[in-house]
């Protein structure tokens, strides 16, 4: 649900406004309006400033779970890992961490041109750079060539009848060879010259080697800010806290020539005591609190019970609801936790999903709690619907336990039976939807201002119940609510006159009748498109199945594997060793295709099909209170 808030006004000195800001801030209860505001050129530093050291911080946690992090003390035939001591200043730290951050990155870039070079060394072997140069001071000059492997062979004995050739190395396409000649004599032969190198392999990666020690002592200063990365967080609380004091005093309305200060601040109702007595306290301010209206910009701030609050991540990448409105996270969540079961429809990968979960909610910690048990409950939710599917890494629960036929096992047959469930469950979610609104506009606007909306949802219940049941399954049928009954009539009847004549009591039925027709074709419209994208909960999960019997198969059927195991020998381990492999990359490449769509999908049915049926509001506003804790 939405939490309720109360709006405050507040009027005090200009004088005033840091100190008291400083003590809403200590409170921690209050969101201060800062909405409109735009940086004026002194300020965009601060703003790069901040967005600089966020980035620093999560680079240097990033860096202090790594192998490079930290030092090791040498002490006699053992080696003791050493703690880095801290900066005592996150300015002083985040400045060592900018400038060694740039020595890190030329000494890398360094070393790949090195062992790139050596590469490119190899073929001309292991030579003395100084003896060529002595050997040029007595009149030896040697020119080096490449040439395509081909023209080197068809070639060699015409260039040596007058030229001294060498030949170093060669590789399957080139030949690497050396001209012995004296200064400024002309060499003419179908080959490549290059410059003369001025080291060997040897020498190259040598020249790596000090670079890489270099690193080494780079990363132990980087450990030094790795391990002052509180400092440096400590410093970015206060950055931003100055970007919260410029935005308050942007955005701030002045009176009286200045003398005077107006702000706009958010409590959350039922802690609104609290800020009152702070205000109570405070002299010199002057402050109006009231309910909010729907004009105003209300901040939001979401409280639901333990499960839906796992789904508030999921409602969080599209928008907020809007203030006064229905917060839909506890009515969509049960919904996705399911469509994301069906999309995945395989109890072996929703088993990964739920260890998946278990160990990063152990080994995580507080900052992925969330998204934790999200994956834990998908998971669970996967490994049932899987075992109801009797899927089981792409094999068939049913043909395990012995059933001739999926048909005659308990299990449901998803291949010839989910089409039709698929649209069932987008009907039901629609119509779900559609109620919420009804309830939505009721509390807003009154009951009378849902007529329309209401004549719809009885039209689309009874054609549901009367004739979409019996086409499900027959013995769903409801005797007394068939499509010629005259109940069906009477409720068609009654959803037909809301709609099309009620739809605005303050209007003229004429106006009413010829707006209710072009309501219903869009709704009709826009109803089948709906429905119809619920589909893809059924193509998604048969595709995943399909590709993990496809895997099992290949690795069976490559293997040998298929035909059984007459006898066990060598060849026999090289088979397990080969389906081995092909399985934990098969449905290893599945598995992660498969959570990818079953992540996305019903997202994408929960914000395009459930918001729209169920009216869904949206807002760019959260509730962030001043504070001097850590986000």
């Amino acid at each position: 649900m939405i939490v309720r808030m109360s709006r405050y006004d507040f009027v005090l000195l200009a004088a005033q406004s840091d100190d008291f800001i400083a003590r809403l801030r200590e409170l921690g209860l209050v969101d201060i309006t800062t909405t409109g505001w735009e940086p004026q050129e002194q300020d965009r530093q601060l703003v790069t400033d901040i967005d600089h050291y966020r980035k620093a911080v999560e680079s240097l946690k990033a860096f202090a779970t790594s192998e490079e992090y930290g030092f090791s003390m040498a002490n006699g035939e053992s080696t003791t890992f050493v703690e880095p001591q801290p900066y005592t200043s996150g300015r002083e730290a985040y400045d060592a961490y900018t400038d060694l951050r740039q020595q890190k990155s030329a000494v890398q870039g360094e070393i790949a041109r090195l062992e790139k070079f050596a590469e490119e060394l190899k073929p001309w072997g292991e030579f003395d750079g100084n003896a060529r140069e002595a050997l040029a001071q007595q009149g030896v000059v040697l020119r080096y060539y490449v040439a395509q492997t081909s023209t080197y062979d068809a070639h060699a004995a015409e260039w040596g009848a007058d030229l001294t050739i060498v030949e170093i190395g060669r590789d399957a396409s080139s030949v690497y060879f050396v001209v012995v000649t004296s200064p400024g004599a002309e060499v003419i032969i179908d080959a490549q010259e290059i410059k003369a190198p001025t080291m060997d392999s040897r020498a190259a990666l040598a020249e790596a080697d000090k670079c890489r020690e270099e690193l080494k002592a780079i990363n132990v200063k980087l450990s030094i800010c790795a391990a002052s990365v509180d400092a440096i967080e400590q410093e970015l609380d206060s950055l931003t806290q100055q970007l919260q004091n410029v935005k308050i005093h942007g955005t701030a309305t002045e009176a009286a020539d200045g003398k005077l200060v107006v702000l706009e601040g958010w409590a959350e109702e039922d802690k609104s005591e609290q800020v009152d007595k702070l205000l109570e306290e405070y002299s010199g301010v002057v402050y109006l609190k009231r309910n909010p209206t729907p004009e105003d910009d209300t901040p939001v701030k979401l409280k639901n019970n333990r499960f839906a609050r796992l789904f508030e991540l999921i409602g969080a990448m599209y928008a907020l609801p809007k203030y006064g409105t229905m917060d839909l996270t506890p009515f969509f969540a049960p919904f996705y936790m399911l469509f994301f079961a069906i999309c995945l429809n395989d109890a072996g990968y929703g088993a990964i999903l739920l260890l998946a979960g278990a160990m990063l909610l152990k080994k995580g910690g507080a900052s992925l709690k969330q998204a934790s048990w999200l994956t834990i409950f998908c998971g669970g939710a996967t490994t049932l619907f899987g075992l109801y599917t009797g899927s089981l890494f792409g094999m068939s629960i049913p043909d395990m336990l012995g059933y001739e036929s999926i048909a005659e096992s308990p299990f449901l047959d998803f291949q010839n039976q989910f089409f039709s469930l698929a649209l069932a469950l987008g009907v039901v979610q629609i119509l779900f939807g559609m109620l919420l609104n009804i309830c939505l506009q009721t509390k807003l606007f009154g009951f009378t201002s849902t007529f329309g909306l209401l004549g719809w949802f009885i039209i689309l219940l009874s054609g549901c119940l009367a004739v979409g049941l019996p086409m499900l399954n027959e013995n769903l049928a409801i005797s007394w609510f068939s499509s010629s009954s005259p109940a069906f009539y009477a409720a068609m009847g009654v959803g037909a006159v809301l709609m099309l004549l009620l739809n605005n009591i303050k209007r003229n039925p004429l106006i009413n009748f010829g707006s209710g027709l072009w309501d219903a074709y869009n709704n009709i419209t826009g109803l089948l498109s709906d429905v119809l994208s619920y589909i893809r909960l059924f193509a998604i999960g048969l595709s995943g199945g399909v590709l993990a019997q496809v895997f099992n198969s290949l690795a069976m059927g490559l293997t040998g594997l298929d035909a059984g195991i007459e006898s066990f020998g060598v060849g026999t381990i090289f088979q397990i060793i080969g389906a081995s492999a092909i399985l934990l990359i098969g449905h290893g490449i599945n598995l992660f295709m498969s959570a990818i769509s079953s992540f996305v999908h019903p997202m994408r049915l929960t914000f395009v099909e459930f918001y729209k049926n169920a009216g869904f509001e949206m807002t760019t506003r959260s509730f962030e209170p001043l504070t001097n804790e850590k986000k």
